[in-house]
C-alpha cells in the first residue's frame, strides 16, 4: 500500500502523528508539500515567514530522505495539486495532521469530498496542539472563554491523558518516483514572489531541536523575570518554529516538565509560566476553532473608543508606527526589530500593541495585518488573540482602560537603554537619564549627545498623557451611549 503524506504545518520527523502512521501502515511513503498559490498572490505574509518557511522544508527533505522519503512539492490551488498528486503517486491513502484556521479547514472538506468521490480516503491526526478545542470545555460543553478557566481544564486533561511524543519514524524502503511532477530542488523566495532573506531565527526541526534545548538549560530558569526583559536571551524565541511546526508542543511540554523534576522546585514557578504561554496558545487556537468570526472583526463590541477615522494624520500617524520613528523609544526599538528580523519581543509587543490603539487610536485590524505580514511567527489564532487582548474586543481581553505608558515600561524592563540603543542607533549616546524620553533634553544636551530632536530623532508624534486622557474621555462617551 502506498500512503501520501500530506505536510503543512508540521515540518518534522520528531513526533510527527500523520507521518509515522503512513510508515506503520503502508509499504511506501510519499512526501508533498503544496505552495498555496492563492495564499502566496494574497500578501498576507511577508518574506521573513515565507524565507522560515522554505528554509524549514530544506531540512526536512533531508530529514525525510534519511528514512526513505521523497518530499516532492507542488504550487497552485491546494486542492488541486493535492488531488493531482495523489493520482500521478497511485495513492491508496493521504494523511495529514489537521488544521484549525477556518481557512484552512474550508479546504481540507474539499480534498476530502474529492477523495471520496475518487474512491480514496484520508486519515487526519491531532498534531498543532496538544489538546482541540472539543477536548477542553466547561462543565456543560461549552468553549471557555476565559483563560484561567482554560488553564485548569487544561491541566486536568494533561494530568489524566498524559500525551505521548512519537519517535522518529524507522526507515523504510526509498519510493522510486511515480509524479510526473516530481521536482526535488526547491523553489527560492524569488521564485514565489518574495524577497531572499537569512531568518533571523534559524528555521528548521535541527535548530528548533537545538534552541529548545539551550532554552531549558539556561533562561527558562529565569524566565518569570526574564521573558520581561526585551535585551537579554529570556524568552524560548520558539515562537516560528510552533508556527511551522518545527517543533511539536508536545515534545516541548515534556521537556520542560522533565528539566523540573530534574532541578527539583528551585525553577518551578519559571518552568510552569512558560508552559502557561503554551497554553495561552492554545487557548487562542480553542477561541479560533470555536468562534471562526474572530478571523474577520471583534469577538465581543465593548464599548470602548472609536478608531480615528481615515486622512492624512491618520496616515502620518500609522507610518510612524511602522516605521518606528514615533519619538518613543521603546515603540520605535520593537518596530524596527520587527521590520529588521520578523520577531518581536513579547513585552514590547504588548506595548506597541497599546500604543497604535490607544495612544494613536488606530483600529486594531491594521496593527494585525502589519504583524502578519511582518513576523516570522505570523500565526493567525495566535496573532488575532494578541491583538484583540490589547484591544480589550476579545474572550479575555485586557481591561478597556488599562493604557500602557511606554516610558514607564521602558525604564522598568529596559532600564539601561540597551535594548533601544540596539535598535535605534541614532540614541547610542544619549545617557540613562534621557533615553527613555529624550525629548526632554535640553537644547545643550541634544548638542552634547549628538542627538537634536526632530532633526536626528524624532519629536514624539503625540502627548502620551494628552493622548490618554484623551482616550479615556472617548471611552466614557462610549458607555453614556
Amino acid at each position: 500500500m502506498r500512503g501520501l503524506v500530506w505536510f503543512r504545518r508540521d515540518l518534522r520527523v520528531h513526533d510527527n502523528p500523520a507521518l509515522s502512521a503512513a510508515v506503520e501502515e503502508c509499504d511506501e511513503v510519499v512526501g508533498l508539500f503544496v505552495f498555496d498559490e492563492p495564499l502566496l498572490r494574497s500578501g498576507i505574509f511577508g518574506s521573513a515567514c515565507v524565507n522560515f518557511m522554505l528554509g524549514s522544508l530544506e531540512h526536512l527533505a533531508s530529514s525525510l530522505a534519511g528514512i526513505g522519503i521523497l518530499l516532492q512539492w507542488r504550487r497552485g490551488e491546494p486542492v488541486e495539486e493535492v488531488i493531482r498528486e495523489a493520482h500521478d503517486c497511485k495513492a491508496d491513502l493521504i494523511y495529514w495532521n489537521r488544521d484549525y484556521e477556518p481557512r484552512a479547514k474550508h479546504r481540507d472538506r474539499q480534498v476530502q469530498q474529492q477523495m471520496a468521490g475518487m474512491g480514496m480516503s484520508a486519515r487526519t491526526f491531532k498534531d498543532h496542539v496538544v489538546f482541540e478545542a472539543e477536548e477542553v470545555r466547561g462543565v456543560t460543553g461549552e468553549p471557555l472563554q476565559r483563560y484561567s478557566a482554560y488553564r485548569t481544564r487544561w491541566w486536568v486533561k494533561w494530568q489524566t491523558v498524559k500525551p505521548v511524543a512519537l519517535p522518529v519514524p524507522k526507515p523504510i524502503k526509498p519510493t522510486r518516483p511515480l509524479s510526473s511532477q516530481c521536482m526535488s530542488t526547491l523553489p527560492s523566495a524569488n521564485d514565489l514572489g518574495y524577497d531572499v532573506l537569512t531568518p533571523w531565527i534559524e528555521p528548521g526541526e535541527h535548530q528548533a531541536l537545538k534552541r529548545l534545548r539551550s532554552f531549558l538549560n539556561g533562561p527558562i530558569h529565569r524566565y518569570s523575570d526574564g521573558r520581561n526583559l526585551p535585551a537579554s536571551d529570556g524568552s524560548s524565541r520558539l515562537s516560528p518554529h510552533f508556527r511551522f511546526g518545527t517543533l511539536s508542543p508536545r515534545m516541548a511540554i515534556h521537556a520542560a516538565l522533565r528539566t523540573l523534576a530534574e532541578n527539583g522546585r528551585g525553577s518551578r514557578v519559571d518552568v510552569l509560566a512558560w508552559v502557561d504561554e503554551l497554553i495561552w496558545r492554545e487557548f487562542f487556537q480553542q477561541v479560533l476553532t470555536a468562534f471562526p468570526q474572530v478571523a474577520e472583526g471583534p469577538f465581543r463590541n465593548a464599548a470602548i473608543p472609536r478608531s480615528r477615522r481615515p486622512g492624512p494624520e491618520r496616515y502620518r500617524f500609522f507610518q510612524a508606527w511602522c516605521s518606528g520613528h514615533t519619538g518613543y523609544p521603546i515603540v520605535d526599538a520593537g518596530m524596527r526589530q520587527l521590520n529588521q528580523t520578523g520577531w518581536m519581543h513579547n513585552r514590547v509587543r504588548m506595548v506597541v500593541a497599546s500604543f497604535l490603539i490607544k495612544d494613536l487610536r488606530i483600529d486594531w485590524q491594521s496593527g494585525e495585518r502589519y504583524f502578519m505580514h511582518q513576523l516570522l511567527d505570523a500565526d493567525v489564532a495566535a496573532n488575532n488573540g494578541n491583538w484583540q487582548w490589547c484591544a480589550s474586543t476579545g474572550t479575555d481581553a485586557m481591561r478597556g482602560y488599562r493604557i500602557f505608558n511606554p516610558a514607564l515600561q521602558s525604564k522598568k524592563f529596559d532600564p539601561d537603554g540597551t535594548y533601544i540603543r540596539l535598535y535605534v542607533p541614532e540614541l547610542a549616546s544619549v545617557p540613562v537619564n534621557r533615553i527613555h524620553e529624550p525629548h526632554l533634553m535640553s537644547p545643550e544636551e541634544q548638542d552634547r549627545y549628538a542627538c537634536h530632536i526632530g532633526v536626528d530623532y524624532p519629536t514624539p508624534v503625540v502627548d502620551h498623557r494628552q493622548a490618554r486622557q484623551e482616550y479615556l474621555n472617548l471611552g466614557k462617551q462610549q458607555v453614556r451611549r
